[in-house]
């Protein structure tokens, strides 16, 4: 056995045994090999005493797009419409590769160091998106975010086309698995009904997922539904956009028409609370999602319109608003809470391997400090890491079995130059 971690509370999420008090957990190579509450008879080739702490599956964030932490307050106090097309779309025609790269690096440090192991990015320039995640170590679903603004499409013209093309053949099933390619739509309002088409049928001609932004605003719903006399949802699976595994990010303004269709699709939504906050887009309505039988998963969508990729945060402000929305505290209660940032967004990603500690799995695991003073006491371990945790209280960070944050230190990331290289080479770039 690899490592061991012992006399430590282990959050499984598996229902049979939710939670396990001074547990024993055994790695061995990529893989949970060991779960019981019982010391195993073998060796292992290192030990962590787990006094004081937890451990439980890693936080999936399904809606991010990863380079933009080189505009983390960029321009912020924008409504999304104006924060996007004057602001954002400027900003990011002035980023190159390194750029790109860099941006991308700062991101992954800070998912690892606050808990996230596996993303779902949706960005331009693919490919170094890629070499990011491949070098780095998280687990990721990628795609471009592909846009559209003309009638015609033509795909032999268009650079995201090359560039998808270039990553599903170099890392789609990377590292058993690690990597994933997706196929990318940016929204319904950045693209046409023959780009819609044509993209669907890519994604089910290489049995990828879809990943998409929908229903973000208001303005966006109605301005579909004048043009086309369909709501998003509908305009787009009459185009075949959700004919493969769907994961809709946002869906603020969705219809209960709409939700009926997502659950018949099997497709997923990814709620973005702070976000949508943030550039005061709305509340999506995950209560009812849940009652009609979607899976809701949880986003942080880019720093940029965030300001952080705490999946915590997302964590408890979802278990809140799902409360004030229903004027009811039994709404969304820890347990089920926790599930949004974990087993849903391994669904979600269309991943049967992660979002639980079970034996077979892939050791994608998080250590919380729980002897800190925000964890004392502790009547309730689910409840405390819903509604006390934050992502600065993660010790340790691992996937498929390999450390990648411990106790302040990276493994895979040069923190220190990627900070050095943001501040001379990309803030001058951006400003200029």
């Amino acid at each position: 056995m690899d490592l061991l971690f012992k006399n430590i509370t282990i959050v499984t999420m598996d229902d049979e045994e939710f939670v396990i008090e001074n547990g024993y957990l055994g790695i061995q190579g990529e893989k949970i090999v060991y779960l019981s509450k019982e010391k195993p008879n073998i060796q292992a080739n290192r030990e962590i005493d787990g006094k004081g702490k937890v451990i439980m599956p890693g936080l999936i964030n399904c809606h991010t797009h990863i380079p933009m932490s080189i505009l983390r307050g960029y321009a912020d106090d924008y409504e999304l419409q104006d924060w996007l097309f004057n602001h954002i779309f400027k900003a990011e025609a002035k980023m190159d590769d390194k750029c790109v790269e860099l941006g991308a690096l700062l991101t992954v440090a800070e998912m690892v160091s606050t808990g996230t192991t596996s993303i779902t990015d949706m960005y331009i320039n693919g490919p170094v998106v890629a070499e990011v995640i491949k070098n780095t170590g998280i687990r990721a679903n990628i795609c471009n975010g592909n846009f559209c603004f003309t009638e015609k499409y033509d795909h032999l013209e268009d650079k995201g086309y090359r560039q998808f093309m270039e990553i599903v053949e170099k890392y789609h099933n990377y590292s058993n698995g690690r990597i994933k390619i997706d196929v990318g739509i940016h929204g319904e309002y950045t693209s046409t009904p023959e780009f819609w088409t044509f993209w669907a049928k890519k994604a089910k001609e290489y049995n990828l997922n879809m990943h998409l932004h929908l229903s973000e605003t208001e303005l966006e719903h109605e301005n579909c539904k004048k043009k086309y006399g369909k709501t998003p949802t509908e305009i787009l699976i009459a185009h075949g956009v959700f004919d493969t595994q769907a994961n809709l990010a946002h869906c603020v303004w969705l219809e209960e028409k709409d939700m009926k269709l997502i659950v018949e699709k099997n497709a997923s939504v990814c709620h973005n609370p702070v976000s949508n906050l943030k550039l005061a887009s709305g509340i999506a309505d995950i209560n009812k999602m849940m009652e009609m039988g979607v899976n809701v998963c949880l986003g942080t969508d880019g720093v940029a319109s965030n300001n952080t990729h705490d999946l915590f945060e997302e964590l408890k402000l979802s278990a809140i608003l799902a409360k004030g929305k229903t004027l009811c505290a039994k709404t969304l209660p820890a347990k089920e809470a926790l599930k949004l940032a974990t087993i849903n967004g391994a669904k979600s990603q269309n991943r049967d391997n992660i979002g639980m500690i079970k034996i077979g799995y892939d050791a994608d695991l998080i250590m919380v400090d729980f002897s800190n003073i925000s964890h004392t006491p502790v009547y309730d371990v689910v409840s405390s890491l819903v509604y006390n945790t934050i992502g600065r209280d993660v010790l340790l960070t691992m996937v498929q079995g390999k450390i990648l944050y411990e106790n302040g230190k990276f493994a895979t990331i040069d923190i220190e130059k990627v900070k050095e290289e943001i501040n001379s080479y990309v803030i001058p770039k951006l400003k200029g």
